[in-house]
């Protein structure tokens, strides 16, 4: 009678379920290793997001600042808010334009990143260095040459478009709030398209060269590859990029106000953030600025909430 002897087998034994006796870590401890990050969380945004949930349910003006006690006024403005049309002129307008700048930022970084995956290495490299130079510039530092560009006295703009006999000498392209917002948006997409089109490429680097060429051996159109293949196992990427420049873009300020200070028409320009800003500090209603601002985030949170509950049940 012979005895036959098992052989490990890693493979088999890598996939076989953890047994019920494994210790397992407690989950104290987990809780643990995250209380100080939770803590710093709680105190860098905790704080300020409670701060102005409270003051945006008192009266708290200049008075306010120097020493008076506020007034709790409930929801009062919160109601002068919603019924102020100039508010709501205000929101649908910074939503518009949250959502051309997201759209036209996500296509041209997408259109970007194809592009720096076709091309040679040495262009490709040209690119991204490009890229992350014009995004690593400061705001500020960048604002001072657009704000040259466009100037009414001596901008570029104006003299190339006179140069090419176009009668635009003395043209204030920041007058007209049109022109101002066609101004904002070029500034904000150009501002924005290095981080979704680095972000896109590095998507784009995980899909199988040898699937690409499978499919165009079957004759897959390059419009076809891009629809069927490319789309699909970038979506994850793109619907990320996508929210975080809706996020960014409706919180958009400096270069607004930078741009009113520049010739712009304040009342006729005003977007979520510098209509907050002037609430705030130029009128000294910290009481309807805070409001607003709480209104922003849960804006912000509607925005978002799609995309955090798909990633929760996916976590799930």
């Amino acid at each position: 009678m012979t005895t036959q002897l098992s052989t490990p087998n890693p493979a088999k034994d890598r996939d076989r379920p953890p047994s019920a006796s494994a210790p397992r870590a407690p989950r104290s401890r987990a809780w643990l290793l995250i209380l100080p990050t939770v803590v710093l969380l709680v105190l860098a945004l905790g704080y300020p997001v409670g701060w102005q949930l409270v003051t945006s349910f008192q009266e708290f003006g200049l008075k306010q600042q120097f020493g008076q006690a506020p007034e709790f006024v409930g929801f009062a403005n919160y109601v002068q808010l919603l019924t102020d049309s100039n508010f709501w002129v205000v929101l649908a307008r910074s939503l518009l334009f949250c959502l051309l700048a997201a759209f036209f930022t996500v296509l041209i970084g997408f259109v970007l990143a194809l592009l720096m995956k076709r091309v040679h290495k040495a262009v490709r490299l040209t690119l991204q260095i490009a890229l992350l130079l014009a995004w690593a510039m400061p705001v500020v530092a960048s604002m001072t040459v657009w704000v040259w560009l466009v100037d009414w006295r001596r901008g570029l703009l104006n003299w190339v478009l006179v140069k090419l006999g176009v009668d635009a000498t003395g043209h204030n392209w920041l007058a007209d709030p049109k022109t101002f917002f066609i101004t904002a948006l070029v500034i904000v997409i150009w501002a924005s398209v290095p981080f979704v089109a680095l972000s896109i490429y590095a998507g784009l680097t995980q899909i199988s060269e040898e699937m690409l060429e499978a499919a165009a051996m079957d004759g897959a159109t390059g419009w076809q590859r891009t629809r069927h293949i490319i789309l699909p196992v970038i979506a994850p990427v793109l619907s990320i990029v996508m929210l975080l420049q809706l996020i960014w873009d409706l919180r958009v300020f400096t270069q607004i106000k930078l741009l009113q200070d520049a010739g712009g028409v304040a009342n006729e320009t005003h977007l979520l953030g510098t209509y907050i800003y002037q609430a705030g500090v130029g009128s000294g209603a910290f009481g309807i600025a805070s409001a607003v601002s709480i209104l922003m985030l849960l804006i912000t949170v509607g925005i978002s909430w799609y995309y955090v509950r798909s990633l929760m049940k996916e976590e799930n």
